[in-house]
């Protein structure tokens, strides 16, 4: 007659598979408004310059669920929070001429992280909603690294995603009468950090 398991060799294998089942779960990330900044990359007057600015403040939340291979995207960007580095250019970009920030205050951008690799993402599949209209946008991203975070104690996410559209695609196109082009880079540095 076959010996039945002892309560312990069971309660060991419960353990294990509550423990499998709780790494196989979605795992949700908060953003890290100290260590988020999207920034972007815009003409002036048709290849004098390179105009770079930042958003300084901006939230959201990031889920990965590694057994799938899986995960998604959500961030919301203050648009009353660009930084130029130039007060008056500041004002001017928040104006009606530009983003419009009174009426239309936030950006929005969701997705679905995609082309995992050796266990990480390649890319966010998704759309960005600014100045109140909405289009598919794909994020590359060019690095991506989960690490235990050394003050907190909890995994702490980070990536460098990219991506570029035409502005005027959105309602803005300021300056086009100038000679601007109308291309815009987008980067995101993004550090996200694991809900307890």
């Amino acid at each position: 007659m076959p010996r039945r398991p002892s309560p312990t060799v069971l309660f060991a294998a419960l353990a294990l598979s509550i423990t499998a089942q709780a790494a196989a779960a979605p795992v949700t990330y908060r953003i890290d408004p100290d260590h988020t900044y999207p920034s972007f990359e815009a003409d002036h007057l048709g290849g004098l310059s390179t105009w770079r600015g930042k958003f300084n403040h901006s939230r959201g939340t990031v889920t990965l669920d590694r057994a799938k291979q899986a995960g998604t995207v959500d961030v919301v960007v203050d648009m009353r929070s660009v930084d130029f580095g130039q007060d008056q250019l500041n004002a001017v970009a928040q104006g009606p001429e530009l983003f419009d920030a009174k009426k239309w205050p936030e950006a929005h951008y969701t997705g679905h992280l995609a082309g995992f690799r050796a266990g990480a993402p390649t890319r966010v599949d998704g759309t960005l909603t600014l100045h109140g209209v909405s289009h598919p946008l794909t994020l590359a991203i060019r690095s991506f690294k989960c690490m235990p975070h050394p003050l907190l104690k909890r995994e702490v996410c980070g990536a460098d995603a990219f991506a570029t559209f035409q502005r005027d695609a959105y309602g803005m196109s300021a300056g086009e009468d100038y000679g601007f082009h109308m291309g815009v880079t987008l980067r995101i540095q993004v550090e996200a950090i694991q809900e307890p």
